[in-house]
């Protein structure tokens, strides 16, 4: 049996927008967490101690990250290789320049000849030897439609035929490293791409429109003991034989991710028997607080109370609320940002409802047949703005009730040629679209 750790979608110094700067450090406290919750991951591998660790991808939000990003991501992938712990790191599609080529952030690791690291940013099979015996392991880079876009064959061919080509190609590709494999050696395949059949997370929208999705049927072969998977930032699993899993990302990335637990996967490895655990981690809370004031009595007590301190206490939070414009000047501001000095982060959001979109009144009833009149008068009881043209009003609705057929006046006939009835009708009409925008 050989033990592994699966990991993915570290994403390093993304979000530092959710923190602020930490004024012992100097650094930002996003990129801090981050840190922390990665050190966790090496933490378990090299307690338990695991055989390999398998990243699958998606090491920071782009190619080329700051230096003090950088040396916060090695500092503790180092620590592997003390441990002498074989590392496997795969190109996902941040680790890319933005021709869809490449890993610079990554590659520096090979060029540097890092002892016991394999940067995969081809398709290519490696030969692992760990503590309890070899195992195989194909590298499946990102992919993207623009590696075809180029070519000869590719002209004319719509984006949908772009991608089918490009699985057809990564079929043949694929099975040609699978007749290398030795049957006898557990293989596991290390690839960061979209499955068809995975939920989406924060990926649909950090990575729309550059790649394409991967049948699950390519992925689930017999040959494979385990599929490692980067990409999609939700946990899951898709096949359980052979285990097809992503471990999600081990961070939240932003409120797309509220609220989906974070962790990595603990594999034990052996041909035609593996089995995993999916091991969460404590990160930091995302929390969206949505309190609609449009009808309550006291909107700043209401608002206060929730923002209970259980609830903001070191949590990032997203403060929303619905009021009516006459309701703006009872909201006490300075008091929500006191309550709101628990959280790690906040962002406050106040929208307004426009009287258009207020409830029903209750009188009418949903789905009750009422009479047109009635409902009128219902209408402007309840509507102080109306009281002084409401007499008016009801006075031309019941004129404009009038059955044609029971007076026998055709009104645009009368009109014609009479200025003073053409005059009275524009008024009518007049009123009329007043009352259908009410």
């Amino acid at each position: 049996m050989i033990k592994l750790l699966h990991l993915s979608d570290i994403h390093m110094g993304s979000g530092f927008s959710h923190g602020r700067i930490n004024p012992e450090t100097g650094l930002n406290t996003r990129l801090e967490d981050f840190v922390s919750t990665l050190g966790r991951c090496i933490d378990r591998a090299i307690a338990e101690p695991v055989d390999l660790v398998l990243f699958g991808g998606d090491a920071f939000p782009d190619a080329t990250p700051p230096p003090f990003v950088q040396e916060a991501f090695a500092s503790q992938f180092r620590r592997l290789v003390d441990a002498q712990i074989p590392t496997v790191l795969l190109v996902g599609n941040h680790d890319q320049h933005a021709q869809g080529t490449g890993g610079a952030s990554l590659c520096i690791y090979r060029t540097l000849g890092v002892p016991g690291f394999i940067v995969g940013d081809r398709l290519e099979t490696h030969l692992v030897q760990t503590c309890n015996g070899p195992v195989q392991i194909i590298t499946l880079p990102w992919l993207t439609r623009s590696t075809l876009l180029t070519r000869p064959e590719a002209e004319g061919l719509s984006m949908g035929e772009v991608g089918q080509l490009l699985i057809d190609r990564l079929r043949v590709a694929l099975e040609g490293e699978i007749r290398k494999l030795d049957p006898e050696v557990p293989t596991v395949l290390l690839a960061h791409l979209m499955v068809d059949n995975a939920r989406y997370g924060a990926e649909r929208f950090l990575a729309v429109g550059k790649g394409f999705t991967v049948p699950v049927s390519l992925l689930a072969r017999p040959c494979f003991d385990y599929v490692a998977l980067g990409h999609v930032h939700r946990h899951q699993v898709l096949c359980e034989q052979p285990p097809v899993v992503y471990p999600g990302s081990i961070e939240r990335v932003d409120f797309s991710e509220e609220k989906e637990d974070k962790g990595f996967v603990l594999v034990e490895l052996t041909r035609k028997q593996t089995r995993f655990e999916f091991c969460p981690l404590p990160v930091r809370a995302f929390r969206t607080i949505e309190v609609d004031l449009s009808e309550a009595e006291d909107p700043q007590l209401t608002l206060l109370s929730a923002l209970k301190p259980a609830v903001v206490q070191d949590a990032v939070v997203r403060l929303v609320y619905q009021l009516r414009s006459e309701q703006l000047e009872q909201i006490d501001t300075p008091s929500l940002h006191q309550a709101l000095n628990l959280a790690h982060s906040y962002t406050i959001h106040p929208e307004l409802v426009s009287q258009l979109a207020r409830p029903r009144l209750p009188e009418l009833g949903v789905g009750r047949s009422i009479d047109p009149m009635e409902a009128l008068k219902t209408y402007l009881a309840n509507r102080e703005d109306l009281r002084e043209l409401e007499a008016e009003m009801v006075e031309v609705a019941q004129w404009l009730l009038l059955d044609e057929q029971t007076t026998g006046f055709d009104l645009a006939e009368a009109a014609a040629g009479d200025p003073e009835i053409d005059s009275d009708l524009e008024t009518v009409e007049d009123q009329n679209t007043q009352l259908r925008l009410l």
